[in-house]
C-alpha cells in the first residue's frame, strides 16, 4: 500500500482558527497532516482533535522566523517520506502604530513574522515541490498585502512584501508544475483571535460581517483543486457586508 499524501500548514493556533481549520479539512480529505506553530500547548489540542477524528497527524513546534525550525519542520516531512500536495503559510502578526511610534525593532518583527517566514518556508515547500512537478503553495494574505492604511503601514509594507514573494514563486515554479497562490483575507475571521483580541469590533461586525472559517477553507480547497490549465494566482475574500 502506497503512503499517502501530506499537507503542512504553518501557523497552527487556536481549534478556531484557520491554521487548525485548514489542517483539520486536509486530515479529513486523507491527507498526513503536519502541522507547526510556536505553542505546542495549542498544536497538541488541534492534533489530538485530529487523531480522534481518525486524521494522521505530526505537530511540530516551529517558529517560521527562524530557518533551523522551518528546516527541522521539512526535514520530518522528507523523513517519513509522504509526498507534499498541499502547503500553506497561515503566519500572520500585526502591531498597530502610528510611524512616528514604529521603532525599528517593531517594523523588523512584522517584516520577519509576515514575509520572510513566507521566503523560508515556501522555499523549502518548492524544493520539494518542483522535483515532484506538482503541489499547491499557498501563502495567506490580508487587505494590507495591497494597500497600507495608518496605524498599520509597517504591517501592510510586509504583507505587501509576501503578495510579492508568492507572484515571482508563482512565475518560476508555475511552468513546472506547482501551484502558487496569494489569498487576500479582506475582513476579519470569526476565531478565536478576534474575539479574544476584539471583542467589541466583532460584535458590531455580527456573523454576517465575518469570514466563517469553513467558507476560507472551502475555497483553499477549491484552489488546490483546480485544473492547471486555469489556476488562480490571486484571489480576495471577503463578507458581502464588507466595504471595499
Amino acid at each position: 500500500m502506497s503512503a499517502p499524501c501530506s499537507a503542512v500548514v504553518i501557523g497552527v493556533g487556536p481549534e478556531q482558527g484557520l491554521g487548525a481549520a485548514l489542517a483539520k479539512h486536509a486530515a479529513a480529505q486523507g491527507l498526513h497532516v503536519f502541522i507547526a506553530g510556536r505553542s505546542e500547548d495549542k498544536l497538541q489540542q488541534v492534533a489530538e482533535t485530529i487523531t480522534r477524528q481518525g486524521g494522521q497527524v505530526t505537530a511540530v513546534v516551529a517558529d517560521a522566523t527562524l530557518e533551523q525550525d522551518v528546516e527541522r519542520l521539512f526535514a520530518a516531512i522528507r523523513q517519513q517520506a509522504y509526498p507534499l500536495d498541499i502547503a500553506v503559510y497561515n503566519v500572520d502578526s500585526n502591531c498597530p502604530a502610528p510611524i512616528l511610534e514604529t521603532d525599528s525593532e517593531m517594523f523588523t518583527r512584522l517584516w520577519q513574522q509576515n514575509c520572510f517566514g513566507g521566503f523560508l518556508f515556501g522555499k523549502h515547500a518548492l524544493s520539494i515541490m518542483h522535483q515532484q512537478r506538482q503541489g499547491t503553495l499557498i501563502f495567506t494574505g490580508a487587505t494590507a498585502s495591497l494597500r497600507a492604511k495608518p496605524p498599520f503601514t509597517a504591517f501592510a509594507a510586509a504583507k505587501a512584501g509576501l503578495r510579492a514573494l508568492a507572484q515571482g514563486m508563482a512565475r518560476e515554479f508555475g511552468p513546472q508544475g506547482v501551484h502558487v497562490v496569494h489569498t487576500i483575507i479582506d475582513g476579519v475571521i470569526n476565531g478565536d483571535r478576534a474575539r479574544t483580541q476584539f471583542a467589541d469590533y466583532v460584535a458590531a461586525k455580527g456573523d454576517d460581517g465575518l469570514l466563517q472559517l469553513d467558507a476560507i477553507v472551502q475555497t483553499y480547497w477549491a484552489l488546490h483543486q483546480q485544473h492547471p490549465s486555469a489556476w488562480t494566482q490571486e484571489l480576495d475574500l471577503r463578507p458581502y457586508k464588507e466595504p471595499f
